[in-house]
């Protein structure tokens, strides 16, 4: 079917300018993996379209005014790692970087308020991190031997996917439960947004070999200072300071393939393009694929493969007190069914003013599935009782206004053998491409993982127009001992 189409269409296609003018591309979503590819290709002298059904940008990192509350909200909150260079790569391009506050050292709190910091020394990776992990005070020795035998394993080339999934893993390599459930677990439900028992064991091994073990630089971890979409709004301004557009509150409802062009169906116009990226969830693309001109077994073979994915929730949870009420920013919150603080009236500067004598705090559960089917008013009331059993505070402070933001189709789960249906950027329409995390990027979903798909299929775009842009950006080395393990 694929050799059929490209045989229809001609392999050859159009060089960037065709009678003089640039060749276009439409970009049909402007969540991070569309915006990366916009700002990408528009940098590469292609004309770029923009299309959002929303009206603001950054798709699953985004931020709105919340109807109930008056407030600026984050759907979620997202923190980024200095091993994600294409993400950091994305920010610099659209002047951002500046925007993202650094933190060298994670704070966790058991119930109760006991406090162990992990964060690196003067010791080459991978033992950077030794001595704080060895004063943790919520580990015990066994759980630190474990731990630390568990890693001497990850140290080698990452696994290859198969069926077998991180919770076998550590089960293989007799981690103890308090391991698993104050470390293991921790990190790689937050990281990855998934159970243990559903996470590839390739993926799970990537977050802490590419974070924890290659460099101290790694994994300092970053925070933006400002609500998503006003960071993720930059790239609007740069794609249109190239000549581009950005159509906010613009569904497309279809694609029309010709052979030299590909027609994009909006609810105001049909409009024809060169190229076109489908930067869409993983559950919205099948009404968008083309179905015409022999192409209908094409778009059900890959809807089919695409369907094979699942989707796993967040849920943000977000209180304003008045009074602060701990001097953290942020905190990894240990044993309950909250798993992160963020303090953002400290993250982000401009709530300082208005709040000087209160505090907004948003709370964080991955792989939220328990709380899915719960209301409003239970989920707060959940929150601030288990909030309370680490800032003891929380029971004399008021609480101003509460919302709950769940996103239940957050990212794609990372399940043991997934990576045999997450697809490639190339499609077998060869003047149309897929972005989102969900693609084949070899990284689990995360934003750095929506950069790297858009990167990928704006290069992959590139190459089909006989260019040889280059935009994906190298991982970071490993440091020190790490050196000896390979990259």
């Amino acid at each position: 079917m694929i050799h059929d189409l490209r045989n229809y269409f001609g392999e050859r296609l159009n060089p960037v300018t065709t009678n003089g003018q640039h060749a276009t591309v439409g970009i049909v979503g402007a969540g991070i993996a569309g915006l990366a590819a916009g700002c990408a290709l528009a940098d590469a002298g292609f004309r770029i379209s923009l299309f959002e059904r929303r009206p603001f940008v950054g798709g699953r990192a985004s931020s709105y005014e919340h109807p109930g509350t008056g407030e600026t909200v984050d759907n979620c909150q997202h923190v980024l790692l200095g091993c994600c260079t294409n993400l950091l790569d994305f920010y610099r391009r659209i002047g951002v970087a500046e925007k993202i506050r650094w933190f060298d050292r994670l704070t966790f709190i058991e119930p109760g308020g006991r406090r162990s910091e992990i964060g690196p020394s003067g010791l080459p990776a991978p033992l950077h991190t030794s001595p704080s992990f060895l004063r943790a005070s919520s580990l015990s020795w066994p759980d630190k031997i474990a731990i630390s035998r568990a890693m001497l394993a990850l140290m080698g080339s990452l696994p290859p996917d198969s069926s077998k999934s991180f919770a076998d893993w550590l089960r293989e390599h007799h981690q103890t439960q308090g391991a698993i459930d104050r470390f293991w677990k921790v990190v790689l439900v937050s990281a990855i947004n998934e159970d243990l028992d559903r996470i590839s064991v390739r993926y799970g091994a990537q977050v802490f070999r590419e974070s924890f073990l290659k460099s101290a630089e790694a994994g300092r971890m970053g925070v933006p200072t400002v609500p998503l979409s006003d960071l993720y709004s930059h790239a609007i301004a740069y794609i249109e300071r190239r000549d581009g557009k950005v159509h906010l509150r613009t569904s497309v409802e279809g694609a029309l393939i010709e052979p030299n062009s590909v027609v994009l169906q909006s609810g105001r116009a049909a409009e024809r393009f060169d190229f076109v990226v489908l930067a869409v969830p993983h559950n919205a693309l099948g009404k968008l694929l083309p179905s015409q001109n022999g192409s209908g077994g094409a778009s059900a073979q890959l809807q089919a493969q695409v369907a094979r994915l699942e989707s796993s929730p967040i849920t943000g949870i977000h209180l304003w007190f008045d009074r602060e009420i701990t001097e953290l920013p942020h905190a990894v919150l240990l044993d309950r069914t909250i798993q992160w603080m963020f303090q953002k009236s400290r993250l982000q500067p401009q709530r300082q003013g208005a709040e000087q004598a209160g505090s907004y705090v948003e709370l964080v559960v991955s792989s939220s599935k328990s709380l899915v089917a719960m209301g409003r008013k239970e989920i707060v009331d959940l929150a601030l009782s288990e909030l309370a059993e680490f800032f003891p505070v929380v029971r004399e402070a008021k609480l101003l206004k509460a919302t709950v933001v769940k996103e239940v189709h957050a990212t794609y789960s990372a399940l043991p053998g997934s990576d045999s249906y997450r697809p490639e950027s190339r499609t077998p329409w060869p003047r149309i491409f897929l972005a989102g995390d969900w693609t084949a990027t070899g990284w689990p979903a995360t934003m750095e993982g929506a950069v790297r798909s858009g990167y990928g299929a704006a290069q992959a775009l590139a190459e089909s127009n006989g260019r040889s842009d280059k935009f994906l950006v190298s991982d970071l080395p490993a440091e020190g001992l790490m050196r000896l393990f390979g990259t």
